[in-house]
């Protein structure tokens, strides 16, 4: 558990705020993030990077609500966006499109035009027909898009296999072999500019070797295009620090840089990370509370009022949270069928219309209708992946500052969510 949500007096807490009288204001399901956690991680990058060169861009699709942009803003973050959404997204939150990086395998002509107009840091380029049509574009605008190829170096991240970016069978990146190819394409073309080199493997690594595996190979390419006359200024050497989700131990983020700047030791370049989760992961929690306590042959539910459409981590992934009870005070006496009086061990499911639609598999847990629990480590992947699915509103978000709760985004509504629909004639 993050240091900034703990028990105080039986009563789970988000820093000075219980989470129970958030639920009592706001109603669940809801998600709750701490802007000292938030802070608090970046400053730990920013700390252990002092003296070097450096930009850390927040990866937007982590969690892309403006409040939090907003505070990684205020910060000095840059910014690794994957969509011309999130960069207006960015944008609105304050964000500076000079500290942007543009990644992502499929960015249209409107996506590029945008980003082009806005003046960002670099394309990171992840084909040869993007360069191409990079080219072309900023052509036609008069521009010169400063550009990066996004390498992709063959390592193994030993993650989730939906989440390894790094191996040659997947989609994203230049393969290796080609690189340096593309890169004397690129240095020929009139309206790009190179400036640097991406790498990014995977999400959720929880070790360094994979990380210095891939720095090592694409140092191999920085000086085979050293010696064609071809200098970078910066090396983007992505993100994918992964967070503690139940028994995981990810370097510490000192730790990790230090790994890092170790192989980088005598290079100069504008060391540019794309850290995501590991800055807003357990900075946020799901609130949800049970509804009806149903009692199987082989297994007891507990039927809460989120769904995987809310938090799809487990559904996608077979991702686990941590849930906990928010108040954790042992359960009054209630009457037969509708009390846990004592632990007993559920499945935390949802009310969505699919086997699927679970949040947690055998959890030990003393609760009984309207308990409320809070799914743990919830603060990325979870809002910026949430859906409509069977017509359900999406949650509301709270960020909290100390003793103050800030409401900073709404509770959708089915009116807004049906507004743009007509009925033919």
């Amino acid at each position: 558990m993050d240091d900034h949500f703990n028990y105080q007096n039986k009563q789970l807490h988000v820093e000075q705020v219980a989470l129970a009288d958030i639920a009592a204001l706001h109603g669940t399901p809801c998600y709750v993030y701490s802007r000292a956690a938030l802070t608090t991680g970046f400053r730990q990058f920013s700390d252990a990077l002092q003296g070097r060169d450096h930009l850390i861009c927040y990866a937007v699709k982590a969690n892309s609500n403006l409040a939090i942009l907003n505070v990684f803003a205020r910060l000095g973050a840059g910014f690794d966006i994957v969509s011309g959404g999130e960069l207006q997204r960015v944008l609105a939150a304050g964000g500076d499109a000079r500290k942007v990086v543009f990644s992502g395998v499929g960015k249209t002509v409107a996506e590029l035009r945008m980003a082009l107009e806005a003046n960002i840091l670099c394309f990171n380029v992840e084909s040869a027909a993007e360069l191409d049509r990079l080219n072309e574009v900023a052509g036609s605008m008069g521009k010169v898009a400063a550009i990066s190829l996004r390498v992709n170096p063959d390592v193994d991240a030993k993650t989730h296999p939906y989440i390894s970016t790094g191996l040659k069978q997947n989609k994203f990146g230049v393969a290796y072999t080609e690189a340096v190819a593309l890169y004397r394409k690129a240095h020929a073309m009139p309206n790009l500019r190179i400036t640097g080199m991406d790498c990014h493997i995977g999400s959720q690594l929880t070790e360094t070797s994979p990380f210095i595996a891939a720095v090592e190979k694409v140092l191999v390419l920085v000086d085979a295009l050293a010696d064609e006359g071809i200098a970078l200024e910066h090396l983007d050497l992505g993100g994918g620090l992964g967070i503690c989700y139940q028994d995981e131990a990810p370097p510490a983020i000192a730790d990790y840089i230090a790994a890092l700047l170790g192989a980088l030791q005598g290079r100069t370049q504008k060391l540019i990370l794309e850290p995501g989760r590991v800055l807003v992961g357990n900075a946020g929690v799901l609130l949800t509370r049970v509804e009806y306590i149903k009692p199987g042959e082989e297994k007891n539910f507990a039927i809460v009022d989120a769904a995987m459409n809310d938090l799809m981590r487990p559904a996608l992934y077979d991702a686990y949270h941590d849930i906990l009870p928010v108040d954790n005070n042992p359960l009054p006496q209630a009457c037969e069928g509708t009390s846990a009086k004592t632990p007993s061990i559920f499945e935390i499911v949802g009310p969505i219309c699919e086997t699927g639609d679970f949040i947690g598999h055998a959890r030990e847990l003393a609760i009984a209708p309207f308990s409320l629990l809070a799914v743990m480590s919830a603060g990325a992947y979870g809002m910026s992946m949430s859906s409509n699915y069977n017509t359900r509103p999406r949650a509301a978000e709270v960020m909290v500052d100390g003793k103050t709760v800030h409401l900073v985004r709404e509770r959708e509504t089915v009116q807004q969510l049906i507004a743009g629909e007509k009925i033919i004639a």
